[in-house]
């Protein structure tokens, strides 16, 4: 069972919120260590705390160096900008985050063209990286990044096994492609493969961690990779607005979250995983697809209501969900939901769809 830690609650106002993971809100625990945070300037790279998560997500990871950001959004952009020119195209699954989520930042900030790629489960694999490599002739734009998203958020919260992952980081390689990991999730992979961040990150120049998240910290990602590309990276977070000063206060959240919030994330996703089975015992409503991480997401089309009709008698009965097509929604379980809420939910689900 998860424990709503001391100063946290799993509702807000009169409602569970399971919209996102992002609606985490810091503990006491963690609060007191940002309070206590000694800080410096972090322009100047002279922040100890900072550093210190720095050093802690790369050794995470298993990069030599990362970078404190303010967003998972900004460390997929720096990380397309880094590994791209202008007119270069991307390879990615067509409901990758960096193409759906992102606000065109791949056309704003690199000029890059998104080449979506299919595959189930968000997955794409080695032959749909060959079909979609372009030939080097002038007429076309230069295939240079293939970004691969594990957990992917919009297929489910669906994880890349290391057999799937290989396949198409090898045939990345003989193309001669940069590979970036959108990580914003990827200690649930880790979680639920059982297998180490370092190594599921391993074949990828540069790797993004979302601390906002599952982990439950209240602002900030890293962007990790070697000493070169985040040499380089540090001065787009510098173009992009990401320089901050006394961020310690802010990265003592995400420095608590690795040492302590890690291993939990199992819990959201046992708790994910009753709250689908009992979601779909509701009629008219089917998991698309089964979760495999914290991420629940169902089709409704056969209850008769739409998305936006089913998500207000959901908010009524106390519960709220996002919305993520005309007729499917997304539940997500983390830190501030304890199992007491998914049962709780569970009973408001079945009053508001049944």
């Amino acid at each position: 069972m998860v424990a709503v830690s001391a100063g946290t609650s799993a509702t807000v106002g009169a409602f569970i919120d399971l919209s996102s993971d992002t609606a985490t809100r810091p503990t006491q625990a963690m609060r007191l260590a940002m309070a206590e945070a000694p800080v410096g300037d972090d322009q100047r790279g002279e922040d100890p705390t900072v550093n210190a998560l720095q050093e802690a997500g790369a050794a995470l990871l298993g990069k030599a160096a990362a970078l404190f950001l303010p967003s998972a959004t900004m460390a997929n952009q720096i990380a397309i900008k880094v590994h791209t020119q202008p007119g270069d195209e991307i390879l990615c699954h067509g409901l990758a985050h960096i193409r759906r989520f992102e606000g065109g930042g791949p056309a704003v900030l690199s000029g890059c063209m998104i080449c979506p790629l299919p595959g189930t489960r968000g997955i794409f694999t080695a032959d749909d990286i060959r079909e979609n490599v372009r030939p080097g002739d002038p007429h076309y734009p230069r295939t240079r990044l293939v970004s691969i998203e594990n957990t992917h958020n919009a297929a489910g919260g669906c994880v890349w096994t290391l057999a799937e992952q290989q396949a198409v980081v090898d045939t990345a390689r003989s193309y001669g492609l940069a590979l970036h990991l959108d990580g914003s999730r990827l200690l649930n992979a880790a979680v639920a493969l059982g297998t180490p961040a370092a190594v599921l990150a391993a074949p990828f120049d540069t790797v993004t961690l979302c601390l906002s998240k599952g982990l439950g910290a209240p602002v900030g990602a890293l962007l990790a990779g070697d000493t070169e590309t985040i040499h380089a990276a540090r001065r787009w977070k510098h173009v992009f607005g990401g320089a901050m000063r006394q961020a310690g206060i802010v990265a003592a959240g995400g420095l608590y979250a690795l040492e302590h919030h890690v291993e939990r994330l199992r819990d959201d996703h046992e708790n994910a995983a009753r709250l689908a089975e009992a979601l779909a015992e509701i009629p008219g409503v089917r998991l698309d697809p089964a979760p495999e991480t914290n991420l629940v997401f169902i089709d409704i089309s056969g209850t008769g209501l739409t998305a936006a009709e089913a998500m207000a008698r959901l908010l009524a009965a106390g519960v709220r969900a996002s919305q993520m097509g005309p007729a499917r929604l997304r539940f997500v379980t983390h830190l501030d939901i304890s199992r007491a809420d998914i049962e709780t939910a569970i009973v408001a689900a079945h009053r508001a769809l049944g």
